[in-house]
Order: structure tokens, then C-alpha cells, then sequence
């Protein structure tokens, strides 16, 4: 077995992550190196690469709950059966979740905090629906390594410890009885873990339990769907017994467009996957860079980039409530149009982009073949600040994707789905699977996929290479950041895009430049992988 461990959270500079990871027979790799772990040995325990992806992905729940949660939403990819299939794992605000209501109480938007922009959580449900079609395991078995980290406790690392004190900074000063359990399950005595220091979720635990018994039922129809619908009675929200009975993901055929001699793969909205794959695919028509960080080449994928933002700013938002199909911005003519229209100077354009987000990606292959791409996340760090008393469970802040402009497609209503950053990739070559991949946070997430997607098919780079690259990030408007890990690897691409116009701000910490893994199966059946040493994870192969 082959490990590579990033050095955890350092201001300024990335850790050693300079190699990639070699396996026959499967891989894991996540953002926090006991999930890896549990993955792996899922695998090794007759599991599928579906059990261990719902594995590390309940494991997280209670490792890295600065970032996602039982109170979140989850998307999956997964090559199986001799095709890739997309799961929706997202869900929907209240039925009394109206703009009128809204604006009633006093909000010209929705509030980021708060019962207000927590919509009924999708990651319990995920679970089962991807373990239950692709697993081979029970549900219990899968589950229980998560519930085992929750009971026994587990160490926290250095940049989980990093967030969860940033987090940290800013909950602990919010008020009312709908924030409390935040502050005594995740800052007992107003202080957070350090790295190093075990945390134990009990109540966590018992809530998992209850999932494993009832193959997640219990979060929607059970103890736990009373639970979390008798504090919202109490506390101000708006969410019902009915609400959490009726939700339901979907399965969903996955969009494509092509880059080179690759087709790479996003699910269709209402995540932002559609951003990536529209410029890609104006990028397509474009001559590819000489080197990831050359400025011309950096310069059009920043607009191609913003291009795309655009697009699915007017556009993008519950399938149901959309006005055009999404493929539209996909087609062939449209991107050949829309390349020519990437000039030489920066263009300045203002779509509504959401802020950094709290999220955990992972991606699983086995010895048969299968591979599962998995994004899961509570939105903003710990999500709407509220936490169900006595349940460990963290709900989301997914609401504040909506729109409150009356005339806008995403326009906050009841039963709907908002628009969502989390998007979990895909690469295949020839009709073949190429594997798994995804880069998170927030609105760079777009930006992070088609970054590493160009390192890996213009430049020949391995999935460590393309990870460990420094990253350029688009703000908004003009602004543009630029990732100075250690010394100065950008050199003259700085100069060359301000006089094209870009405000660039060069940022020496690694926050809001997104965290990836990405696993691809090579042309004799080995699979090489990496992970971003900008989080704390492992990829482990066997």
C-alpha cells in the first residue's frame, strides 16, 4: 500500500505534495486522511467503490464538519454497469417557503443564517440511494465506521482545526436559541478543537445509528425528522413533517462537452457544473497554452470563465423552473461564438456569485472497474448556524442560492430547488472511463475544474501534478487573485494580465482556491491518483 500525506495548514506554503499514487486494484482519496483510510479498508473488505464512497462520505459528517453534514445536500457520478449515471442528492425548500413571506419578515434577500435559508437536506438519502443501486455491503456496514469515529472520537487536523476556529469566529457571536447547540456541540466553553485534539459527537453518533437502522428513513419519516421539524416549530423556521416525507433525489443523465481528445462530464443543474463545461468548451475553440500558468492561456480561461458565470447566473436554477435546456449552452455553434468573443483585454462582468464555500469531495474505484465521483457539503463552513439539539446535525444554508428577483427563474418559492455550487466531475477518453475528479469552494469550483482539467490534457500532467499547480481564482468584476504558494511562480504571466486589464491581487495563504482529488485509470488497467495538499488528505491505492 502507498500513501502520500499532505503536511496540513501552513500560510504560505503548499507541503510536500509532489507524487502521485499507484494502484491495481482500488483507490480512495478525500480531504481527511481517516476517510481515505476507511475507504480503503472498505475496499479490502469486499465492498464496492459505492460502499466506500458512502463510507468516507458519513465518516466526514463527523471528521471534517466544517465543511458538510447529516443537515447537507450530495451529488454523485458513477461509472458502473457500462455507463455513467448522475444522482441528485439535493433538496428543496419548505412549502411555506414563499418570497412573500420573505419579505414580510423583514429580508430584501435571504439571509445567510438562520432557519431561513435551510432547505431540506439531501446527503442522508444520497447515501442510501448510491449504496443501495452500486453497493454490495449493508447500509449498517457501511455506516458504521462513521458512527464508530462519533462514539470513540477522532483527532482533528490542522486545516479542519484552521476553519472550524474561522467558523467559529464569527457563530459564536450570533444569538438566539436557534444557534445555541451550535456553540455547546462544536464550541463547548466557546472553544474549538485544536489540531490534534479528539473530538467525540455522541449525539452525532446516536443520529447515524438511527440511519443505519432505517436505511436513512428515519432523517425524513423517523425520530430524527420529528426532531428536527419540533425545533424548527420553535425557533422560527418554516419546515414541516410533510416537507421532509416528500423529498425525494433523482437520478439524472450527466452533460458532456468536449475538451481535446477528452469528454469531460458534469451533472446538469441545478448545480453550477454547467459554468465548467461551457468554458471548456469555449476554450476548445481557442489554441491550447504553452505552459498551465502562461498568461495568454490564463487570460482566456478567466474569461471563458466569466463568460460561462454569466450564462448561468440569467439561466441556472431548478431544472423544473428553467426557461431554456441547459444543453443549449452547450452547443456547438454557441461556443464557437462565444470563443470568438474572447479578445486580448479583460472584460468586466458582475454575475451573483456565491462566497467560499464548506465542502467535502472524495472520489472511489475498485478492482471491477466501478467509479464514483462524491461532493457533499453544508454550504457556508458549518451551513445556517443551527444545530438540532441532542442530534450533532448541522443544517445547511443551500436556500441562499435563491434568487429574490421576482422575474428570475431561481426566484425563491416553495418545493424548489436552489441553485448549488457542489459539482462532482468526470473524464473519459475514446467512449472509455477516464476517472473520477473535483476541485471545491464555492464559486471556484468551476474555476478549480477547469484548471486542472487543462493541466491534465494540454500538459500531460499526473493527477498530483495538476493538483499541486498554483491556481488562479476570479473574484468578481475585474478582480482576479493569483496563489503564490512559495516563491514567485508566476513571473511575468502578473505584469502581462494587469495590462490586459485583470485586477490581480497576488494571495499567499491557500484559502478560496479550492481542495481536489482526482483518480484516472491508465491505459493498462492501473490506476494513479492525487490529492490536494491544500487540505489535509491522503489518497491510499492497493
Amino acid at each position: 500500500m502507498e500513501h502520500f500525506v499532505g503536511d496540513g495548514f501552513a500560510p504560505s506554503e503548499y507541503g510536500s505534495a509532489n507524487r502521485a499514487v499507484y494502484g491495481a486494484n482500488g483507490v480512495c482519496a478525500t480531504s481527511h486522511p481517516l476517510a481515505a483510510e476507511i475507504g480503503m479498508s472498505v475496499l479490502r473488505h469486499g465492498g464496492s467503490a459505492a460502499d466506500a464512497a458512502v463510507a468516507m462520505a458519513a465518516s466526514l459528517t463527523v471528521l471534517e464538519p466544517t465543511s458538510n453534514g447529516i443537515g447537507g445536500d450530495a451529488f454523485a457520478l458513477v461509472w458502473a454497469e457500462g455507463k455513467l449515471h448522475g444522482l441528485n442528492g439535493s433538496g428543496r425548500s419548505g412549502y411555506a417557503t414563499t418570497l412573500s413571506a420573505l419579505k414580510a419578515a423583514g429580508h430584501d434577500k435571504v439571509p445567510s443564517y438562520g432557519w431561513w435559508p435551510v432547505t431540506v437536506p439531501g446527503a442522508p438519502a444520497s447515501w442510501h440511494d448510491l449504496q443501495a443501486r452500486f453497493g454490495r455491503l449493508s447500509f449498517a456496514e457501511v455506516l458504521a465506521p462513521a458512527i464508530h469515529c462519533a462514539e470513540d472520537g477522532a483527532p482533528v487536523p490542522p486545516v479542519v482545526a484552521h476553519y472550524w476556529n474561522r467558523s467559529a469566529k464569527k457563530l459564536l457571536t450570533f444569538e438566539g436559541k436557534e444557534f445555541e447547540a451550535w456553540k455547546s456541540t462544536f464550541a463547548p466553553d466557546g472553544k474549538t478543537p485544536r489540531r490534534g485534539e479528539i473530538f467525540h459527537a455522541p449525539d452525532h453518533a446516536r443520529t447515524l445509528h438511527r440511519l443505519a437502522q432505517s436505511d436513512a428513513r428515519d432523517f425524513y419519516e423517523g425520530e430524527t425528522a420529528k426532531a428536527i421539524v419540533e425545533f424548527s416549530e420553535t425557533t422560527g423556521g418554516r419546515l414541516t413533517l410533510e416537507d421532509f416525507a416528500a423529498h425525494t433525489n433523482d437520478w439524472v443523465e450527466p452533460l458532456s462537452t468536449a475538451y481535446r481528445d477528452t469528454e469531460v462530464f458534469e451533472l446538469p443543474p441545478n448545480g453550477q457544473g454547467i459554468v465548467a463545461l461551457e468554458a471548456l468548451g469555449l476554450l476548445n475553440h481557442l489554441p491550447p497554452a504553452k505552459h498551465p500558468l502562461e498568461e495568454e492561456g490564463v487570460h482566456q480561461c478567466i474569461e471563458a470563465i466569466k463568460m460561462a458565470f454569466a450564462n448561468a447566473d440569467a439561466n441556472v436554477t431548478d431544472p423544473d423552473a428553467m426557461a431554456i435546456d441547459a444543453a443549449e449552452l452547450l452547443e456547438p455553434e454557441f461556443l464557437r461564438e462565444g470563443a470568438a468573443h474572447i479578445g486580448d483585454q479583460a472584460v468586466e462582468r458582475r454575475p451573483r456569485l456565491s462566497p467560499d464555500g464548506g465542502t467535502v469531495y472524495l472520489a472511489a474505484v475498485d478492482r471491477d472497474g466501478m467509479m464514483v465521483s462524491f461532493i457533499q457539503s453544508n454550504f457556508w463552513g458549518f451551513g445556517s448556524g443551527v444545530v438540532v439539539p441532542e442530534t450533532g446535525i448541522a443544517l445547511q444554508n443551500r436556500g441562499a442560492g435563491f434568487s429574490t428577483d421576482p422575474n428570475h427563474p431561481g426566484v425563491l418559492g416553495p418545493g424548489k430547488r436552489p441553485f448549488h455550487t457542489i459539482i462532482p466531475g468526470f473524464l473519459m477518453r475514446d467512449g472509455k472511463p477516464w476517472g473520477p475528479f473535483g476541485v471545491m469552494g464555492g464559486h471556484h469550483q468551476p474555476q478549480g475544474h477547469a484548471q486542472v482539467v487543462r493541466a491534465l490534457v494540454d500538459h500531460g500532467y499526473d493527477p498530483q501534478q495538476a493538483l499541486h499547480l498554483p491556481r488562479w481564482h476570479w473574484k468578481h468584476g475585474l478582480s482576479v487573485q493569483l496563489e503564490v504558494p512559495h516563491g514567485d511562480p508566476w513571473g511575468d504571466t502578473e505584469n502581462a494580465l494587469r495590462e490586459r486589464g485583470h485586477d490581480i491581487t497576488m494571495k499567499s495563504d491557500r484559502g478560496g482556491f479550492g481542495r481536489g482529488q482526482i483518480i484516472l485509470r491508465q491505459p493498462n488497467g492501473v490506476y494513479v491518483a492525487g490529492t490536494d495538499a491544500r487540505a489535509d488528505g491522503i489518497a491510499i491505492a492497493y
